[in-house]
């Protein structure tokens, strides 16, 4: 399930977490560093100096934000340029640190290295040294916008940070505001993994985005999520709030296959058949879908009600039963693999079960113990077909369409 945060814990977690940031363009001011408190910044693009030094000077450190600006936007990019001279050292303080950045090779350019907060002081300080030697220095303080929590948009990832699962377990990052510039946040949305393998982004919604691989994850791949979007642009006035890195392992390739008409589940596990387990499945009226499901969440005991699928109370085909054990979700909409001891005569024989997967307890407590988040289970047999928004559908869209999911296809 996804590691959702509620708005008060977004707030609480935003006002500890450091500064991450996309750059506001800054270059600071030249002068005598007796002249330090008198420089100040002007507008971006604007080239006019200001200076109460008598000497004339060779080079400058050059600002584009003007000083004791108001409402910067936190998507500006933040750089301190020299021009006949080299910088030696920027520092870009708050109240609650420092913005780290680089300075380039030849001493042309310092770079933030991450985007700026909402409603943060930003106070810049460089020294250089101009042509003719002499020492360069220059300050200059800026705000930038304050946002409040619907101005800004969390991203929830699921695997979990440190998660071990199945071969056909996705990346899903979840937003809590819509990115509508999803384009944007995409260009700072990467994933590497190790073994290397190709993969996508593709958008589910305005508020959804999933990646997966060409095809199932090769077993022992290590995965590293990195969502640089803090600062990002997401259209219609919503900023990234936070940056997220999630790096997840994936486990041995299990996938399970079953055939609704031999009533059959063949479970492997890296290419070897470990065993097949007698079951039953949906029944007339009650038909499980036929594709590729992902295992979703485990629950060793859950209680299953038929009204939670639409299957009112009283009704001949109702059902309240407190204690199914083993219970595996794979689609949102309720089907589950679990135990059913009431079924053991008709498994492997019959379907008799309202959309579910059902074994004995036996094989059902020996599946569940070596099943993982993410392990693949593949139906045929029927002719209701699985929708790809139903759990984690991904693996039931052709590769070229999944593609074209993507904002940068």
């Amino acid at each position: 399930m996804h590691d959702l945060l509620t708005r008060a814990h977004r707030a609480r977690s935003a006002s500890r977490r450091g500064l991450a940031g996309l750059a506001v363009s800054a270059v600071l001011l030249s002068g005598c560093s007796a002249a330090d408190d008198a420089l100040g910044a002007a507008g971006v693009g604007d080239e006019t100096d200001e200076t109460t030094a008598a000497a004339v000077v060779e080079g400058t450190i050059k600002p584009s934000v003007k000083k004791g600006a108001t409402g910067v936007p936190v998507d500006t990019e933040l750089k301190v340029n020299a021009k006949d001279a080299t910088l030696t050292k920027v520092t870009v303080s708050y109240a609650d640190g420092t913005l780290d950045g680089t300075i380039s090779d030849d001493g042309a350019r310092w770079t933030a290295a991450d985007r700026l907060e909402p409603g943060v002081t930003y106070t810049v300080k460089s020294v250089g040294e101009g042509a003719g030697g002499d020492t360069l220095r220059s300050k200059s303080s800026f705000t930038t916008e304050a946002l409040s929590l619907d101005q800004q948009t969390y991203p929830s990832v699921a695997p979990l940070d440190g998660e071990t699962v199945g071969v056909g377990m996705p990346v899903v990052v979840t937003f809590d505001v819509p990115v509508t510039d999803q384009a944007s946040f995409e260009r700072n949305m990467h994933v590497t993994t190790t073994p290397a393998q190709p993969g996508t982004w593709h958008w589910v919604s305005s508020t959804e985005a999933h990646y997966r691989p060409k095809t199932y994850w090769q077993a022992g791949t290590d995965v590293s999520v990195d969502l640089d979007i803090n600062g990002v642009d997401a259209g219609a006035g919503i900023y990234g709030q936070e940056d997220r890195q999630v790096d997840f392992s994936v486990g041995d390739a299990h996938v399970y296959e079953v055939n609704a008409q031999t009533h059959q589940m063949k479970v492997y596990s890296n290419g070897s058949l470990l065993r097949t387990i007698p079951i039953t499945t949906g029944k007339e009226g009650f038909t499980t879908r036929s594709g590729v499901k992902v295992i979703l969440e485990k629950f060793d005991v859950k209680r299953m009600n038929s009204e939670t699928v639409g299957i009112p109370a009283g009704s001949a085909e109702a059902y309240d039963i407190d204690d199914v054990q083993w219970a595996m979700r794979l689609t949102y909409s309720g089907e589950f693999i679990h135990a059913a001891p009431w079924s053991v005569g008709s498994q492997g024989s019959a379907n008799v079960s309202h959309g579910c997967t059902g074994m004995s307890t036996d094989n059902a407590a020996w599946l569940y113990a070596m099943t993982l988040r993410g392990d693949v289970v593949e139906y045929t047999g029927t002719d209701r077909p699985m929708e790809p928004d139903n759990g984690y559908g991904d693996w039931n869209i052709d590769w070229s369409e999944y593609k074209a999911g993507s904002a940068l296809s």
